[in-house]
């Protein structure tokens, strides 16, 4: 409802504005009202590519339509929150492909033909996207061409249209794969790696040093004698300040008062269960019970004891050494207080592979004859596929006609109950509220000891005094903090309260530190100016946020000023360690001997034999040391040179020349190389094509 009424208000507004522009359309120039209306319009797109917007409309229609394959693919008519935010993602990259992927490709001159799409879905060569197609899948794990075949051939006699539009699907994500392969194939054809640098790759592996060296780490302390000008800070900027591209990002500080049941709360809640207890011993109508007392409603399921132990051990040891009617005494965890009772006992498996056949119920119960019917025909051996392709209403692309799979008691179809105690491939006929089914119980697991439980809980929940009580601490807290930063610090200081902070926060991002839901959170960190602080923000309706912006980083380049200390810092490192190797050098001159150098500078002499410049990883080492001994002439002492993490002086003591990296290996290290860069591609094109995603003001 509040999303409803957020677009009622957006669409108000819109109806407003256009009202508007049309009258002043009558006193300013086109030209003037053409920004306007672009103005106003970019605020609904949520993104672009190739300097053109992507609209809201137009990501929503994706959106619609990823969310119908999702129904289709799951048989699930809802989503859950980690659904919708996968059916967004998909609409998003379906639109990146479209205007940016797939053109880029196209313009190589790559194309997918009517012939080669033939041959890829029924043809020789099925492309990899239907052999792993789990509905075309057969029992043995393996794709089944005729799994395939018989989808085909059912599209045309789909009245509903999801057939089609699945199949749709799976034909464009082929012609994309098709594409892809084709282009990658073309870039990788294109990397060649010639024979000198065949060569040299080899010899760079099988080249191997012993030696020894002395390190003098640099320090990690600031230098404070060393001086970086302005001029110096500019100069590094202009030269580098590609380096220091960002994406948006936000730093918060927030307190957070959490509702939490009281003493009297907790109270209450006990003093409710107990009250009850009797009743719930005695009842003959458990469910109508439970909907009234108990936080946790009456399930039909049954238990091994080990399912129970992972919900509570007591429960689960009360119920297996105690008989049926047996009622266990009120257990605290928590704040919450808990019961049960035993029902029942059944030797029950696990799990059930259920083929049906749904049909729809009729009042004249024609259907009820017909399925009937087929039993008798099932049951004289006749296809329960075929008859499924046939007569069933129920034809999930993503399955074979018929096959519902492996069920568990808790994923199994409402109604469905007595599949756990029937006998295997004998079929039966029960309705439900969908409509009439033939079960088959194809496979089952072995039986286990089972009980069924109804268990009475009754957590302590804040009540409105105590509600109250938390928000008015967050709106005393608000209040005076007055929307600034400042009183948000020094407030925190003289309540005793602890601000977390939080950094770097994407705009896209859905929770904060733990806290899930926190979108309003983060689009206000958007909206705020640094130095800013909220009023409350309530998530869950049990978190009370006070919230202050620290820190605001924009995507893309920042300004000098804004790391104009940073690129400081790094210059003094810079300096500090040229003026450490200049001292070195001077303690160290005119000594010819390593174990005299070791003994100048306080420290030891290390060695390691096997140094080699082309291996991956490079021994852990100090890279520009590795290059420094690659390059020197065996049997001098050589340094002092700056690496990485401190100042060398080394000898190569000896060289050896071996044939353990072969060619086979080279090519195998470039393929490696070149696959990296293949998947680096699609990154590229984005930023090429200057691709920005604003999803996060709607989503």
């Amino acid at each position: 409802m509040a999303v409803l009424e957020k677009i009622r208000v957006k669409m108000g507004l819109f109806i407003t504005v256009v009202i508007g522009l049309a009258l002043l359309s009558f006193i300013i120039d086109a030209d003037t009202l053409q920004t306007a209306v672009s103005m106003f319009s970019s605020k609904y797109d949520v993104g672009e590519a190739n300097g053109k917007a992507i609209s809201y409309q137009d990501f929503q229609k994706r959106v619609d339509y990823f969310t119908k394959i999702h129904q289709l693919m799951t048989g699930s008519a809802s989503l859950d929150e980690q659904s919708s935010e996968m059916v967004n993602q998909s609409a998003w990259q379906d639109i990146i492909s479209d205007k940016v992927l797939m053109p880029s490709i196209e313009s190589t001159g790559i194309s997918v033909g009517e012939e080669e799409l033939l041959d890829l879905t029924q043809g020789r060569f099925i492309s990899q996207v239907l052999t792993r197609e789990q509905a075309f899948i057969g029992e043995n794990g393996e794709f089944d061409r005729n799994l395939l075949v018989q989808f085909v051939r059912a599209i045309p006699q789909d009245p509903s249209g999801n057939l089609s539009m699945y199949w749709d699907y799976l034909e464009k994500n082929i012609v994309v794969d098709q594409m892809v392969g084709k282009y990658v194939t073309l870039l990788s054809k294109s990397n060649i790696q010639n024979l000198i640098q065949l060569r040299r790759s080899i010899e760079d592996n099988n080249i191997t040093s012993d030696v020894s060296f002395v390190v003098q780490p640099f320090g990690f302390a600031e230098d404070t004698s060393v001086v970086v000008s302005k001029q110096e800070i500019r100069d590094y900027y202009n030269r580098h300040k590609h380096n220091f591209e960002q994406p948006a990002g936000r730093d918060i500080e927030y307190v957070v008062f959490e509702v939490t049941p009281s003493l009297r709360d907790i109270e209450l809640a006990q003093n409710e269960m107990e009250s009850v207890m009797d009743e719930f011993a005695t009842t003959t109508n458990l469910r109508s019970f439970l909907a009234r007392n108990s936080d946790r409603q009456l399930d039909n399921f049954y238990y091994k004891q080990s399912d129970l132990e992972s919900f509570s051990d007591e429960i689960a040891n009360f119920v297996f050494s105690s008989p049926v009617g047996s009622v266990m005494p009120i257990v605290r965890d928590g704040n919450t207080f808990i019961s049960a009772r035993v029902n029942s006992f059944k030797d029950l498996p696990d799990s059930v592979f259920l083929q049906h056949i749904l049909l729809q119920s009729t009042a004249d119960n024609s259907n009820k004859k017909l399925a009937d019917s087929l039993v008798t025909v099932i049951d004289r051996g006749a296809n329960f596929n075929e008859l499924a392709a046939e007569y069933s209403l129920d034809r999930n692309p993503n399955s074979i006609p018929g096959e519902l799979g492996w069920m568990t008691q808790q994923n199994m179809v409402p109604g469905f109950d007595t599949c756990f105690v029937a006998r295997v491939g004998k079929p039966f006929v029960i309705e439900t509220n969908y409509g009439i089914h033939i079960i088959n119980v194809k496979e089952r697991t072995k039986p286990n000891r089972k009980a069924q439980v109804a268990i009475l809980e009754k957590s302590a929940i804040a009540g409105r005094e105590t509600f109250q009580g938390f928000y008015s601490q967050a709106n005393e807290f608000a209040t005076k903090v007055d929307g600034k930063l400042s009183n948000f610090n020094q407030l925190s200081m003289e309540m005793g309260l602890h601000p977390t902070p939080a950094y770097n926060l994407a705009q896209n991002a859905r929770s904060i530190a733990g806290y899930p839901n926190a979108r309003e959170i983060v689009r206000w960190a958007y909206d705020a100016n640094k130095g800013d602080a909220s009023q409350i923000i309530s998530l869950d309706n049990k978190y009370f946020f006070v919230v202050a912006l620290t820190g605001v980083r924009e995507a893309g380049i920042p300004k000098l000023e804004q790391i104009e200390s940073q690129i400081a810092s790094l210059l003094r490192r810079e300096k500090s360690n040229e003026k450490a190797l200049m001292q070195v050098k001077e303690r160290i001159s005119g000594i010819n001997d390593i174990e005299l150098v070791a003994e100048k500078l306080g420290t030891t002499v290390s060695k390691q034999s096997g140094i080699s410049f082309g291996a991956q990883g490079a021994q852990s080492f100090d890279p520009k040391f590795i290059g420094f001994v690659a390059g020197a002439p065996e049997g001098k002492l050589m340094g002092p040179v700056a690496g990485n993490v401190g100042i060398y002086i080394f000898n190569v003591n000896s060289r050896d020349i071996g044939a353990f990296f072969t060619e086979d290996d080279a090519i195998s290290r470039h393929n490696q190389v070149s696959g990296f860069q293949m998947q680096m591609i699609p990154t590229i094109l984005e930023k090429k094509a200057g691709v920005k995603d604003y999803r996060a003001r709607f989503f």
